[in-house]
């Protein structure tokens, strides 16, 4: 999957949850939260405008529907 590097600010108390989240799942806070951000998204109704799949954007299809799956999961 392609990434973008980018600039965030985040409540100290959202930094740490964010930090000890991604420890425990062994992953680096950047993915954590690019998840997070990601089930959210799914979480609130977010659904992408389509367009032609390239290559890289089937792979965010995929990341998309593994986390619909993931929240319907849980309820």
């Amino acid at each position: 999957m392609a990434t973008r590097k980018v600039t965030l600010s985040l409540d100290t108390g959202a930094l740490e949850y964010a930090e000890r989240a991604a420890k425990a799942h062994g992953i680096s806070v950047s993915s954590w939260l690019s998840k997070a951000a990601r089930r959210e998204a799914v979480r609130t109704g977010y659904t992408p405008q389509r367009a032609p799949v390239a290559p890289s954007a089937e792979a965010d299809e995929a990341e998309r529907a593994a986390a619909e799956k993931e929240m319907r999961a849980q309820g």
